[in-house]
C-alpha cells in the first residue's frame, strides 16, 4: 500500500536543521553530560513480547507463538557486526558508542521491528520461514500483517469505502500459518522500527541502504532464532517488489527456496503514474493498456462489451504490445490515417472518446485514465484498485486528485494495527505506531542504485539486474508473479513485460509462475481472491521447501 509516486512527487522532502548544543558535552561514565543540563541517554528498545494463541486454517487448528519486537542493525556491515544481537556494543567491538560529541552523531542504527509467528512444537530447522514486508518506499508493513496471512485480519467491504469504528477483526482462516512460518518487519522509520544516530535518514532511507538494512535484520533473525537451515522466502508487496530485488541479491550465501512479488514494478520506466516526465520511453503507456482495458469493464464503459474478461485482455495484450507500440514508437513521424486508426482502437479498449485521445497524443497516464473514465459522472476512478471510486475533487483537473481506494480503507488498517498490537501482542503501549515515514520532514528516497554487476545506470531505477543476478547465482529458486487486473498502481501487464525481459537464460523462464486475480493493487482486500491467494502461495512454498 501506499506506493511509490515516481516522478519525484513522493520522494522528495525537507531538510530540516538540528538545534545547535549550547555548550560542549563530554563524554562520562556511558552518558553525554551537559553542563547545565540533565543526563542524555539513548532510550533503550523495548523489550520482546511473547504471546501465544492458536488460528484454524482449512479445518486445521495451529497453535502459534507470536514474537513481537526489535532487531538492531548497523549502517553498515562492519559497524553491525560489532552488536550484538540486543544492539549494544559487543565487547571486543574496541568502540565506545559516545565517543561522538553529540547523540545525534553517534554511528547510525535501526531498530526494525517484526512480529514473527512460528507453530509451536515443531523442530525450527525442518519449517519454512517467509519475511514479509510492504513498500511505499516509507510505508509500513500494517497492510500485509492485518490485511493477508497473518492470524488476524481485519475486515473491510470490497469497492466500498469502510464505516467508521468499531471495525471487526476476525481470526484468519487464509493465514498462511499451515505451511510457513512467518515474519512481518516494518522497515525503519516506520510502524514501530526506528532510526537513530548520525545521518540516520541517509544510512537507511534509499534503495541500496534499504535493501542492505533488511539483509542484515534477515541474518541476524536467522541466528537469534536458528533458522539458518530453514527454507526461505521473501514476500514483498509494491516498492516491496524491487526490495525483494535488491534483497536477494544483497543476501549473498543464503540461498532462497522462492520470492513471491506482488504487485509488482522493478524497472521505474515502466511505471504509468509519470510517463510524461520521460519523454521518449513510451512502453509505460503500452503495458498500462490492459489495466485500462480491464477497468473500463467493470465500469461498464466499453461500447463493444466482451463476453469474459481474460479472453479480452489476452487480446489487450497483443494489440499493445503489436500496433499500439509500433504506433507509439513512431512518434511524430506517425501517419495521421494511422493515428486516428489507433485512438478508434483504444476507444474500443479504453471507452475514452476518441476526441480525448487524440488530444492526449494516443498517451494517457495513471493519473488522467482515473479523472476521464467516469468524467460525465463526476467520479474519480480508484488507483491502488480500480474497482473503487469516489466523487472528484475538482471537477476540472486533469488528473485524479486522490485515490479512493486508499481513502476506503486505511482508517480500517491503521485502527487495527494499533488495536491488535498493543491489546493481543501486548506490544507498544506508549509508543506511536507510524503508518509511513512519509510525514516526517526529513523524508526523502535516494534513488541511486548500484546493481550487482556495479555499472551504474544513469537512468531511471531498475532493479531488473538484480533479480536476474539471483536466479543465475540460485538457478533452483522459484519466484511467484501476483498481481490484480484492477491495479492502476502498478499494473499487471508491467510485471508480466519484465519477467520476459530478465536476463537470464531461457530456461529460468520455467522458474517464474504467474497469478493474476480479479482485485487491485492489494488483491487480499477481496475475501474470494484471498482464499485462492492463500491456496496458491501455499502450493508454492509447498513445491519448492525441499530446495529441488
Amino acid at each position: 500500500m501506499q506506493v511509490l509516486k515516481i516522478a519525484g512527487v513522493m520522494l522528495s522532502g525537507l531538510a530540516v536543521a538540528a538545534a545547535a548544543a549550547q555548550a560542549k558535552p563530554a563524554v562520562k561514565d556511558q552518558k553525554v553530560v551537559v553542563e547545565g543540563k540533565p543526563e542524555i541517554t539513548p532510550a533503550p528498545p523495548p523489550p520482546d513480547s511473547t504471546t501465544e494463541n492458536t488460528v484454524t486454517v482449512g479445518g486445521q487448528k495451529i497453535a502459534y507463538k507470536a514474537i513481537a519486537g526489535t532487531i538492531t542493525v548497523g549502517y553498515s556491515d562492519t559497524f553491525d557486526a560489532m552488536l550484538g544481537l540486543d544492539g549494544k556494543l559487543l565487547p571486543d567491538s574496541g568502540m565506545n558508542p559516545l565517543d561522538a560529541a553529540k547523540p545525534e552523531e553517534w554511528p547510525a542504527t535501526a531498530r526494525m521491528f517484526y512480529t514473527a509467528y512460528f507453530k509451536k512444537d515443531v523442530p525450527p530447522g525442518t519449517r519454512p520461514v517467509m519475511f514479509l514486508y510492504n513498500g511505499g518506499p516509507g510505508s509500513a508493513t500494517m497492510w500485509l500483517h492485518m490485511g493477508s496471512f497473518g492470524p488476524r485480519r481485519v475486515v473491510t467491504p470490497d469497492t466500498e469505502h469502510q464505516s467508521a469504528a468499531p471495525y471487526t477483526m476476525v481470526d484468519n482462516q487464509y493465514s498462511l500459518l499451515d505451511v510457513t512460518d512467518l515474519v512481518f518487519i516494518d522497515a525503519p522509520g516506520t510502524g514501530f522500527s526506528r532510526i537513530l544516530g548520525k545521518d540516520k535518514e541517509k544510512a537507511f532511507w534509499g534503495v541500496d541502504q534499504d535493501g542492505h538494512a533488511f539483509e542484515r535484520f534477515i541474518r541476524r533473525f536467522l541466528t537469534k532464532y536458528d533458522r539458518w537451515n530453514s527454507p526461505k522466502y521473501l514476500f514483498g508487496e509494491s516498492y516491496g517488489t524491487p526490495r525483494s530485488a535488491v534483497l536477494s541479491a544483497d543476501l549473498q550465501n543464503v540461498d532462497l527456496n522462492g520470492i513471491v512479488l506482488l504487485s509488482a514494478i522493478l524497472s521505474f520506466d515502466n511505471s504509468i503514474d509519470g510517463p510524461k516526465a520521460n519523454p521518449g520511453v513510451d512502453q509505460a503507456y503500452a503495458v498500462a493498456l490492459p489495466t485500462f482495458a480491464a477497468t473500463a469493464y467493470y465500469h461498464h464503459k466499453l461500447p463493444q462489451p466482451p463476453a469474459a474478461l481474460e479472453p479480452f485482455l489476452t487480446e489487450v495484450e497483443n494489440f499493445a504490445m503489436g500496433e499500439y507500440e509500433s504506433a507509439l514508437l513512431q512518434g511524430s513521424a506517425l501517419p495521421d490515417a494511422q493515428r486516428n486508426a489507433i485512438a478508434e482502437k483504444l476507444h474500443t479498449y479504453t471507452g475514452l472518446p476518441v476526441e480525448y485521445l487524440l488530444k492526449a497524443n494516443l498517451r494517457v497516464t495513471g493519473g488522467m485514465f482515473s479523472k476521464e473514465l467516469q468524467d460525465p459522472e463526476g467520479i474519480t476512478t480508484g488507483r491502488l484498485d480500480s474497482r473503487f471510486q469516489g466523487p472528484d475533487l475538482d471537477r476540472l483537473s486533469e488528473e485524479a486528485e486522490y485515490d479512493p481506494q486508499s481513502n476506503a480503507i486505511s482508517s480500517a488498517y491503521t485502527t487495527a494495527i494499533n488495536e491488535y498490537v498493543r491489546t493481543e501482542l501486548k506490544y507498544g503501549r506508549d509508543q506511536t505506531y507510524k503508518p509511513g515515514a512519509y510525514m516526517d520532514p526529513t523524508f526523502t528516497w535516494d534513488m541511486k542504485h548500484q546493481p550487482p554487476s556495479g555499472q551504474v545506470d544513469a537512468s531511471g531505477l531498475n532493479v531488473m539486474p538484480d533479480l536476474a543476478f539471483t536466479m543465475k547465482a540460485n538457478p533452483k529458486m522459484k519466484l511467484l508473479l501476483a498481481g490484480g487486473y484492477y491495479d492502476l498502481a502498478t499494473p499487471f501487464y508491467e510485471g508480466i513485460y519484465e519477467m520476459h525481459h530478465l536476463q537470464i537464460p531461457q530456461k529460468l523462464q520455467s522458474n517464474i509462475e504467474y497469478r493474476y486475480y480479479e482485485s487491485g493493487h492489494m488483491v487480499y482486500v477481496n475475501e474470494q481472491v484471498l482464499a485462492k491467494f492463500h491456496d496458491d502461495v501455499a502450493a508454492f512454498v509447498k513445491s519448492t521447501e525441499s530446495g529441488k
